[in-house]
């Protein structure tokens, strides 16, 4: 990692079909080997199962999917004097997104659906709704920030 200053941040080119910037972050967060045609198939397919299931945009669902996801607090380990306190934190916003991207895909995986078409729009619809495992995942790590919450003195 250099020290001599930040990697700047490169600006992600929104999906063809949607023209949504944080779709096509979640669709580059799905692709695997750089295979990025089978990442879109993916994510569109899920997308036209959802409007055909709730007959509403599934733009709007999956954008209050993301958001259902988001944690608001996180735990950070901290040495302090020999000791590791896990001080809770707020999470900036960028994490926010990657994080529940990174969730809602790794639920996706872990179901037990046939197709990941058909797991990823069961986990969005599920997020949306608030359930299933990748809102678990937030709701645990807000518990664990609420544990901690004793050594909240120790933020840097």
């Amino acid at each position: 990692m250099s020290r001599r200053h930040r990697a700047e941040k490169r600006d992600v080119i929104p999906d063809p079909k949607f023209e949504d910037n944080v779709l096509s972050k979640f669709m580059n967060s799905i692709m695997q080997d750089g295979k990025k045609s089978a990442a879109e198939r993916i994510v569109y397919g899920a997308l036209d199962q959802i409007e055909e299931k709730t007959k509403q945009d599934p733009i709007q669902l999956f954008h209050q999917a993301l958001e259902n996801v988001m944690p608001a607090l996180e735990v950070r380990s901290r040495r302090v004097g020999g000791a590791t306190y896990q001080v809770p934190v707020e999470v900036r916003p960028d994490r926010r997104r990657a994080l529940a991207i990174r969730w809602i895909i790794s639920a996706a995986r872990a179901r037990n659906e046939n197709t990941m078409v058909e797991r990823l729009s069961g986990e969005l619809l599920d997020a949306t709704n608030n359930r299933g495992s990748a809102v678990k995942k937030r709701e645990d790590t807000h518990k664990m920030a609420e544990a901690n919450r004793a050594f909240s003195h120790y933020r840097w």
